[in-house]
């Protein structure tokens, strides 16, 4: 007995076989036809390395946990600091150290300040550094891409995790800092470093959040260059201390006043000033220079991570 032969197509280009019509040159998902083209059956690449996966992978790491444990307990660190200090330095001083037990957001922007040039510049350098070249120290790098996971999806997909880490990191710290310092200190107006003027709480609180959100993209050059380095070494620690290293560098040249104007363009001579925006007439001139300078550097080395890591021999 013959085969039954299939209906031509109409002039539409579809076959009309019953009650559902197939393009022609197509192939129902899961057919014979996806192997022949070297296609898994159900394979679709935007599926592959979910975000969901990604962040559980991340989060359930020894060193997540540690550097959030870190950042979380640091604030209380400085308020037992602070209780147990001796009594009585520093009164009268309009520094910002000695302004950190006015009340609880002078307590949080002097924990921001103290840890702004180092620990979070570690979390980030972290988070950034180690997601790649981890992968690649312990060869699983070259698995994920014969899942097959495309390699702009897998690294865009770990960028963003990595990035929304660092986030939450440097979020995370002033947050805690806030409370332990409300708890600790009271909920008071804040005193202005160097002026003694007092803000209402209430007019601060938003320039606050503003803050926050200055600290997290003046650290995107520090994610960029660990993120850089992570691409192609299979070492993390040497893309960590790269982006630590960077930080260091930028502020040793920051220090060469022959330098003159040049400093500026330095990725860490507009870190601190978010403290502009907390005085009685905020100054934001400053903070919109550092976040131009962190965006374009930050823009131009993950462009490069991407680029060399498309051309990278993952075998070798």
């Amino acid at each position: 007995m013959s085969p039954a032969k299939r209906p031509a197509p109409d002039l539409t280009g579809h076959i009309h076989d019953g009650e559902q019509a197939t393009p022609v040159g197509q192939d129902e998902p899961g057919t014979p036809g996806e192997a022949a083209r070297g296609r898994a059956p159900g394979y679709a690449p935007g599926r592959t390395l979910p975000l969901r996966v990604e962040f559980v992978r991340q989060l359930r790491r020894r060193r997540t946990m540690a550097m959030f444990a870190v950042l979380l307990a640091l604030p209380w660190v400085l308020v037992v600091a602070f209780q147990f200090g001796p009594a009585g330095r520093g009164q009268g001083s309009l520094r910002l150290s000695d302004l950190a037990t006015a009340g609880g957001l002078n307590f949080a922007a002097f924990a921001l300040s103290v840890s702004a040039n180092f620990l979070l510049v570690v979390a980030v350098a972290l988070f950034c550094g180690d997601t790649v070249a981890s992968e690649a120290s312990w060869s699983s790098l070259r698995y994920l891409l014969a899942a097959p996971v495309p390699r702009d999806r897998l690294l865009r997909q770990k960028l963003v995790v990595a990035l929304a880490y660092s986030a939450a990191a440097v979020t995370v710290l002033p947050l805690m800092a806030l409370l332990a310092g409300t708890l600790a200190f009271g909920w008071n107006d804040i005193t202005v470093p160097g002026t003694g003027e007092v803000i209402p709480a209430a007019d601060v609180l938003p320039k606050f959040a503003v803050v926050i959100g200055y600290a997290l993209v003046s650290q995107l050059v520090v994610a960029a260059v660990a993120f850089l380095l992570s691409v192609g070494t299979d070492s993390p620690l040497g893309a960590v201390g790269g982006g630590v290293g960077l930080v260091i560098v930028s502020s040793i040249l920051q220090a060469v006043e022959a330098l003159g104007s040049l400093r500026e363009f330095l990725p860490t001579f507009w870190n601190s000033a978010w403290l502009d925006a907390l005085a009685p007439e905020p100054d934001y001139s400053g903070m919109v220079k550092g976040v131009a300078i962190s965006v374009t550097y930050s823009a131009v080395l993950v462009a490069l991570a991407f680029r060399r890591f498309r051309r990278r021999d993952i075998v070798s």
